[in-house]
C-alpha cells in the first residue's frame, strides 16, 4: 500500500505543480524607442551601467540606449561585420535568409545581444547561426564556432526552419562560455565553451534541452491557442539562466548545467491590457535582462500599432518579484 501510494504521488505531484498559477510580474514603467533606423528590436544587454540593443534589420549598426527620459533615444553605432564562415548551418537555410533580405533587410538577423565583464558585446546572427564579437577596441569577428555543434543541433530535430534558428545568446563574465537559444520546432538550449587557440566547442554534451510541443497561451490573450514551444531571449544571472518564453508571456528560470525549469513568473496581466494589445496574436517580447531589482523586457513589434497606437518598440520595466529572483521554488 505505501508504494502504491508513493507511486500516485510521483504521478500527481508534477500535474499539480503544472497547474498551480505562476505568479504575475509588475510593470514598473514602459519606454517607447526612438532612433532604430530599422525598428524592430530584437535584444537587449547591460554592459556596466548601459543598456544596448540591436535590429534583426540593421547589419551595420547596434545601439547604445539613452534612458534618462521615459521615451529612451537609440544612439548609433557602427559596426562593419566581416563575411560569414562556414557555420554548419545547411546552405538552403542560409540562401533564404539573404533572399528574405532582399524585401526586409537584414540579411545577418541579429537576434540576440549579451556581453562579457570587459564590455565585449557578441551578437547572435539567426541567417547564419553564428555569434559577431564586437570588441570594446578593434574590429568586429565571428567566434570560431566548430561547425559539428549546428550540424548536431539540426540532425537532433533544431535550427531546421527559416526564421526560427538562434533567437537568443547569453555569455559569462569571463567571455569564454556562451549559451546559445534555438527558437522553435524544436526549441533548443546549447553551450558551448572557448577552447585553447581560437575555436569554440563543447566539454562533453552541447545540447542541454532539445523540446518540441505545443503550449497553451495565456487566456489574457484573446483567441489564446496552442502555439510551438519557443524561446526568444537567454539571459545569465546569479548562475542561472533565464529564459523569454514569448508566445506563453514567461520568464522562466533554469539550472545553468542542465537547463532543467526552476521557477516560472508570467508577465501576462500587465502586457496584455486592451491598450497593450497588438493584432498580431503571438508572444512580441523579444529582449530580456535580468538584474538585481527586476528585469528588462524588449518589444518587437515589427512596425505593427498596438491598440493605443504606439508603434515604436517598446522596453518594458517588471519589478523582481518577492523574495527575490532566488526564490526556492
Amino acid at each position: 500500500m505505501r508504494y502504491a501510494l508513493a507511486a500516485l504521488l510521483l504521478t500527481i505531484l508534477p500535474l499539480l505543480a503544472q497547474a498551480a498559477p505562476v505568479e504575475q510580474l509588475k510593470m514598473l514603467s514602459e519606454h517607447p524607442v526612438e532612433g532604430m533606423r530599422g525598428g524592430n528590436l530584437s535584444g537587449l544587454a547591460l554592459c556596466g551601467d548601459r543598456l544596448w540593443t540591436e535590429s534583426d534589420r540593421d547589419d551595420d549598426l547596434i545601439y547604445r540606449l539613452d534612458t534618462r527620459d521615459t521615451v529612451w533615444q537609440a544612439e548609433n553605432v557602427a559596426i562593419e561585420a566581416p563575411p560569414v564562415p562556414d557555420t554548419g548551418l545547411p546552405l538552403m537555410l542560409r540562401a533564404t535568409a539573404k533572399a528574405a533580405s532582399v524585401i526586409r533587410g537584414g540579411v545577418l538577423d541579429f537576434e540576440g545581444i549579451t556581453c562579457d565583464a570587459k564590455g565585449n558585446r557578441y551578437l547572435v546572427s539567426e541567417g547564419y547561426a553564428a555569434v559577431l564579437k564586437v570588441p570594446v577596441d578593434g574590429q568586429p569577428s565571428w567566434l570560431k564556432i566548430d561547425p559539428a555543434v549546428i550540424r548536431e543541433a539540426h540532425a537532433k530535430g533544431m535550427l531546421r526552419q527559416f526564421n526560427a534558428i538562434f533567437e537568443g545568446v547569453a555569455i559569462n563574465a569571463e567571455g569564454d562560455h556562451l549559451w546559445l537559444a534555438a527558437e522553435r520546432q524544436n526549441r533548443g538550449l546549447l553551450s558551448v565553451y572557448k577552447q585553447p587557440g581560437e575555436g569554440w566547442g563543447c566539454h562533453g554534451n552541447c545540447i542541454l534541452l532539445n523540446e518540441s510541443g505545443d503550449e497553451m497561451q495565456p487566456a489574457q490573450l484573446p483567441g489564446a491557442h496552442e502555439v510551438a514551444r519557443d524561446f526568444a531571449d537567454l539571459a545569465l544571472y546569479h548562475g542561472k539562466l533565464y529564459t523569454l518564453e514569448r508566445n506563453i508571456y514567461q520568464i522562466c528560470r533554469r539550472d545553468l548545467q542542465t537547463a532543467q525549469v526552476e521557477h516560472c513568473w508570467s508577465f501576462a496581466d500587465e502586457a496584455l491590457i486592451p491598450s497593450r494589445q497588438y493584432s498580431q496574436k503571438y508572444g512580441l517580447a523579444e529582449a530580456l535582462v535580468i538584474d538585481d531589482t527586476g528585469a528588462w523586457v524588449g518589444i518587437d513589434n515589427n512596425d505593427g500599432a498596438r491598440a493605443d497606437g504606439e508603434k515604436r518598440p517598446i522596453v518594458w520595466r517588471f519589478s523582481a518579484p518577492a523574495g527575490g529572483w532566488d526564490v526556492t521554488p
